[in-house]
């Protein structure tokens, strides 16, 4: 592209764009958005360029992505989830990316399917018919059970209490007076307290399943990531060590179980909004699965329900912003920057622009056919990110999201209940501000 174009964003005096941001922040960045190329924002202390063309996010996330670290709202993470894929950075990252990749091979990944299925059915047997179930809830329960026993093989009660805590995590993160005013953190509150309370708990937990697995060593009958991480060197010769390990399975944790439970539930929040939609998936799932269990046969045989999770996942991505720092000057469209600044590129926006998705506020998983995904520029779509941290789960968790709703929606229609209001609310993740309620009856 040529020299990208600059404004700024909405400012009042002495405070910048905080109140803007305060009031509705996706609001507030959907109005930047196509204002211009980059816009500058204003949060008195911080001051982020917001990122809306695909190719500069490539830039940022790709090409030059060597010059940039994760900003801050990832360094405030180091202290729950520690020095993980997330969080780290540099060689460390490279190192612990290359150990873990094994483990997310596709042959690997397929042999989860059945565990997904099986997992779902179980915990479809306690929906009534015309019951009103809390689906983000039992989202977030069904892909505990199921990152649990990918990662230990069994499900302990332990790790229910890790998902607890895990969040109160989010919900601390999820308040945005405490990103525009970290030094919050510091005051004797009870969110405060709370918060340093699970975090102690949950290195406490994690730190137990390690130590049981090596004291009982490598001659049980262990096949899951645990086992993978335990037995995993590098060139040298070097395993992890116990704390290195309680990161990974930490943020391998709250990304197979936050991000995905997310996920499924807007999928069935938009669908339920969306009846035409609903009824192709149906007419689907009859075709190609009838009445039995589905597989992981059938996965890419599912194209209407690949089309709806990458729909769902366009319109309300989970991971919905990135923000990177520079360590060094650099050159973005044409435009000099200083060591220091902070980019941001939100999926959010990027997902939202017209040029690329026609009637981008509509709900239309037909727009994927043809293969869209293929044909979009890179970075116009990147639900899982982009560049070389992309997610490293994300073939797992595009099978997990296309196999539970196919044997959800097998049984159930649900219906989005009229009251409370369904709204997104924007913390690590994208999650729910009030919840989300759903009358389940039976096909």
């Amino acid at each position: 592209m040529g020299i990208a174009t600059v404004a700024r964003g909405p400012a009042l005096p002495l405070i910048g764009s905080t109140a803007h941001y305060l009031r509705n922040p996706l609001r507030f960045l959907e109005q930047c958005a196509p204002l211009a190329d980059l816009v500058a924002l204003d949060f008195i202390r911080y001051q982020p360029w917001l990122i809306n063309d695909p190719a500069l996010a490539e830039q940022v996330l790709v090409k030059n992505a060597a010059n940039f670290t994760k900003d801050m709202f990832a360094r405030e993470l180091i202290p729950v989830l520690g020095e993980g894929l997330l969080t780290s950075e540099g060689a460390f990252w490279k190192k612990q990316r290359r150990l873990i990749q094994p483990a997310f091979h596709r042959e690997r990944i397929a042999g989860y399917a059945t565990t997904m299925v099986e997992q779902t059915l179980r915990a479809l047997e306690g929906w009534r018919d015309g019951a009103t179930i809390d689906v983000h809830h039992a989202m977030m329960s069904l892909t505990a059970e199921i990152v649990t026993r990918a990662l230990f093989g069994t499900v302990a009660g332990d790790l229910h209490e890790i998902a607890a805590c895990l969040d109160v995590v989010m919900d601390r993160f999820g308040d945005p007076l405490y990103t525009l005013l970290p030094s919050l953190e510091r005051l004797p509150l009870e969110r405060n307290r709370r918060f340093r309370t699970v975090t102690a708990r949950l290195d406490a937990i994690v730190r137990g399943f390690i130590s049981e697995r090596r004291e009982k060593g490598p001659s049980g009958p262990h096949d899951d990531l645990l086992a993978m991480l335990l037995a995993a060197r590098d060139e040298d010769g070097s395993s992890m060590d116990d704390k290195t390990v309680r990161d990974e399975v930490l943020v391998l944790f709250l990304a197979g179980h936050e991000t995905t439970a997310l996920s499924l539930s807007w999928t069935l929040h938009l669908l339920s909004e969306n009846p035409p939609a609903a009824r192709a998936l149906r007419a689907e799932l009859d075709a190609v699965v009838g009445g039995r269990t589905p597989t992981v046969d059938d996965f890419a045989k599912l194209t209407y329900a690949h089309h709806v999770v990458r729909e769902a996942m366009r319109l309300r991505p989970p991971a919905w912003a990135l923000g990177r720092v520079a360590v060094a000057p650099f050159e973005l469209g044409g435009h000099h920057f200083d060591a220091g600044t902070w980019l941001w590129v939100t999926p959010w926006t990027l997902h939202r622009n017209p040029k690329h998705f026609p009637e981008p506020e509509q709900f239309l998983p037909e727009r994927w056919e043809g293969d869209l995904h293929k044909r979009l520029p890179k970075f116009a779509y990147l639900p899982f990110g982009g560049g070389p941290r992309v997610c490293i789960g994300q073939q797992f968790a595009m099978m997990e999201s296309v196999l539970l709703l196919a044997t959800i929606a097998q049984r159930f229609e649900l219906r989005t209940a009229a009251t409370p209001v369904v709204a997104p609310h924007p913390s690590i993740t994208l999650r729910f501000k009030h919840g989300l309620h759903m009358v389940a009856t039976k096909r």
